[in-house]
């Protein structure tokens, strides 16, 4: 062979073979593998998906990653943050996947990944006991309490403009806030998912009550991971975590212990509602 044949081909070998390297540093769950730990993006104030109990992280999110890490052979590093800086946070690869968890919608899956579904995330109305709300249409020309920046907010704007009189939608960075804000009578109710306001209520009987029937269009909960390639197997282990968590009874038993009742998800959904 020439010299300076075989000296491009060894330097293309060489490239090919960096390339081959790089790729394989950049897959996120080999590198969480390599590492032993998976870190995970979330907000502690989402109960009872994530909030503090006594100055510990606790809810379903916890639960569900620890078995999930089990299935994986890693340890869970949670990193917390106010919602609206998570999904930022996936994107600056701060960590390599949100718990959140995130409401499944089209303009997200033009963004993001979806894991299979955790649960139902249809939203609904929380408001202050003896507060005159019998039905969500009753909401018209009150105030109501919102997380800034979800995906309840944009359902919330959608059906006040199909009332009479619109909402007095009051945004908030937590939804503690809110609910704090209706404990005081500044506000009259919450919209938030039906999960997480039916925990509350439970939480707090007699003080706040549960409108039925949800006013949202039927929507699921679900992790968020990157579209990137090298993310692509991570997600792919963390959808075959889940599942088979769904399928030996995991799943439902996490879910009673947290909602009080267990919800018939998809596995992956195509099409969302919203």
């Amino acid at each position: 062979m020439h010299k300076r044949t075989f000296f491009k081909a060894a330097i293309g070998a060489a490239m090919l073979f960096g390339a081959t390297l790089s790729a394989h540093a950049e897959d996120v769950l080999a590198k969480a593998k390599a590492a032993g730990t998976l870190k995970v993006g979330t907000e502690t104030a989402f109960a009872p998906f994530d909030f503090i109990d006594a100055g510990t992280h606790a809810g379903l999110n916890v639960d569900m990653f620890d078995e999930i890490g089990k299935e994986l052979g890693v340890k869970i590093e949670w990193v917390t943050l106010p919602w609206e800086g998570v999904l930022p946070g996936l994107e600056a690869g701060k960590f390599d996947v949100v718990a959140g968890p995130a409401t499944i919608t089209k303009a997200r899956m033009e963004r993001y990944r979806f894991s299979a579904p955790i649960a139902e995330a249809t939203v609904a109305i929380l408001k202050k006991a003896g507060a005159p709300i019998a039905k969500p249409e009753d909401i018209a020309g009150k105030a109501v309490g919102v997380g800034k920046a979800t995906a309840q907010l944009a359902q919330l704007t959608e059906f006040s403009a199909t009332l009479p009189t619109k909402v007095d939608i009051r945004e908030y960075p937590a939804f503690n806030d809110a609910y704090a804000d209706m404990a005081a009578g500044r506000i009259v109710a919450v919209a938030n998912s039906l999960p997480n306001i039916a925990f509350v209520a439970k939480q707090r009987a007699g003080m706040f009550e549960v409108v039925q029937p949800a006013f949202g269009k039927k929507t699921y909960f679900a992790y968020v991971g990157r579209k990137d390639a090298d993310y692509a197997s991570l997600m792919d282990a963390v959808d075959a975590a889940l599942i088979k968590m769904k399928g030996d009874g995991r799943m439902a038993k996490l879910q009673e212990k947290w909602f009080g009742t267990k919800f018939d998800t998809p596995d992956s959904v195509k099409e969302p509602a919203i």
